[in-house]
């Protein structure tokens, strides 16, 4: 019987993690505290606005990483938070709340607006291949964690009040810099610190903040120092520890965190618990840039996934792109990259359905090398752009069966998560006339090499819920869930 996704395959051989941890900036052998246990830790979205590709991209890189470590042989407890309240406009201590700004700005609750964004980003990560997170915490269900955390603080003599909140005392915590490697002379120059002049020092950070006199928040909760609301950073140690302990395995995030919010959240949790160090591997991705995108000229940066699939690029194909290059790698995004990506897809889609009708015998003896280099590679730090090259090369060698290359898919898929066996079943639905059409069209359009109509009808049939695909063997379609379904 061949085997299908998700089935349970040769028994896979176990395999050594290493990861970079910020922390020594080294990559090291992964060592659970108590193995197979591994509490996973990950920044999730402000809700105050549509996820961008770029905020996506960190959520395929956790993604991996947990799809990874569970290959592995790890039991993973995956918690990512919902910042709905208290991340102001200069990702500091500063300015206005991002949500309930954007909740003025409409009219509405800050409560509408965070479910809004938050089904999005829900649903992006779900047509990404995205695994559900273990746990999904919002910052407004943990206000009491938040306080009693900052009560903590408080009897450990690091907070102190001024006029506008509550703020740690960086310097009462010797560690504060070494994480990011901090010059603390310098800190005046990183525009963390605008009108914070009764501040002791410019790195202090707020843990709660007060609602200005005479002004009707819509966001706010009585505290043992005043009513107002939480400072950014205190949320996440709050709901880390509540759901992880007080100390745990990874964390993850984008590079931009290390010198503020990763900072400020080490320093409080440490302290705080009295433990050291509070996570044992942090591990950050770089950004994706988009100057060379086209539609990015007109767009700004906040390109949504609805706008690559709207110029014919479906989810799994920035998928694929994003597998192409390392984590820890500035990834250049652009419409050639794009369709190099989406080339490569389909050629995978097509050999998948070839390799799946096989009926010859499974012969794990000559996939195993294989198998063991794809996985080593994973291991290595997520080398990601090398288990493809390795997944090529056994598509590509001949001594192996069509059985041996689907037995090897389906094990690597539990890392790609490409939903490829959709591809390597018959399609049996009839189409409409309408379809039909567009369909004949778009295969005249290729053969006469019109390649922008070609992509102008792939949308519109994308539109109409058809995924197509070019093989060697010619066009080839199938029925998607509507890309319309949860807006």
């Amino acid at each position: 019987m061949v085997p299908s996704f998700g089935e349970q395959l040769t028994q896979r051989e176990p395999f050594v993690v290493h990861l970079h941890n910020t922390a020594t900036r080294c990559v090291e052998r992964f060592v659970p505290r108590r193995p197979p246990a591994v509490g996973m830790y990950t920044c999730g979205p402000t809700v105050y606005a549509a996820q961008h590709i770029g905020n996506m991209r960190s959520q395929m890189f956790a993604d991996l990483l947990r799809r990874m470590l569970m290959a592995a042989g790890f039991d993973v407890t995956h918690v990512i938070n919902i910042t709905d309240v208290g991340h102001l406009t200069d990702d500091a201590s500063e300015g206005d709340d991002k949500v309930e700004l954007a909740a003025s700005a409409e009219g509405i609750a800050p409560s509408d607006i965070a479910a809004r964004f938050t089904a999005q980003w829900q649903r992006d990560r779900k047509r990404l291949g995205c695994l559900d997170p273990t746990i999904l915490c919002r910052a407004t269900d943990h206000i009491s964690e938040q306080i009693a955390l900052i009560a903590a603080l408080e009897a450990k003599g690091v907070t102190y009040r001024i006029e506008d909140g509550i703020y740690f005392d960086t310097s009462r915590w010797p560690r504060y810099a070494k994480f990011a490697r901090l010059e603390m002379a310098n800190q005046s120059t990183t525009g963390r610190v605008t009108g914070a002049d009764n501040k002791r020092n410019q790195a202090d950070f707020a843990l709660w903040k007060f609602s200005p006199p005479g002004v009707n928040r819509l966001q706010e909760w009585p505290s043992p120092w005043g009513v107002g609301f939480p400072g950014w950073h205190i949320e996440c140690s709050a709901m880390a520890s509540k759901y992880l302990g007080e100390q745990f395995e990874v964390h993850t995030g984008g590079v931009d965190h290390i010198a503020v919010h990763h900072t400020n959240e080490i320093a409080q949790t440490e302290c705080a618990f009295g433990v050291h160090p509070s996570v044992k591997y942090w591990v950050h991705h770089e950004f994706l840039n988009l100057s060379a995108l086209k539609m990015s000229k007109s767009a700004g940066t906040n390109v949504l996934l609805d706008d690559l699939e709207a110029r014919g690029f479906e989810p799994e194909v920035f998928r694929y792109f994003f597998l192409q290059a390392h984590y820890r790698s500035h990834q250049e995004l652009s419409d050639e990259g794009l369709e190099s990506a989406r080339r490569s897809l389909e050629r995978l889609r097509g050999n998948a359905a070839e390799w799946r009708q096989s009926g010859d015998a499974a012969r794990p003896d000559l996939t195993r090398t294989y198998r063991h280099a794809f996985w080593a590679a994973m291991g290595n730090d997520l080398n990601a752009p090398q288990a493809l090259a390795i997944l090529w090369n056994a598509a590509r060698d001949k001594a192996l069966s069509d059985r041996d290359r689907w037995d090897l898919l389906v094990d690597f898929n539990d890392a790609l998560a490409f939903d490829l066996e959709a591809w390597a079943e018959p399609q049996l639905v009839e189409v409409t006339p309408e379809v039909t059409m567009l369909l004949e069209e778009r295969r005249a359009a290729r053969e006469a090499r019109d390649f922008a109509r070609s992509d102008e009808l792939r949308a519109q049939l994308l539109n109409l819920g058809i995924s197509v695909e070019d093989t060697p063997e010619g066009q080839r379609w199938r029925w998607i869930a509507d890309p319309h379904v949860g807006e």
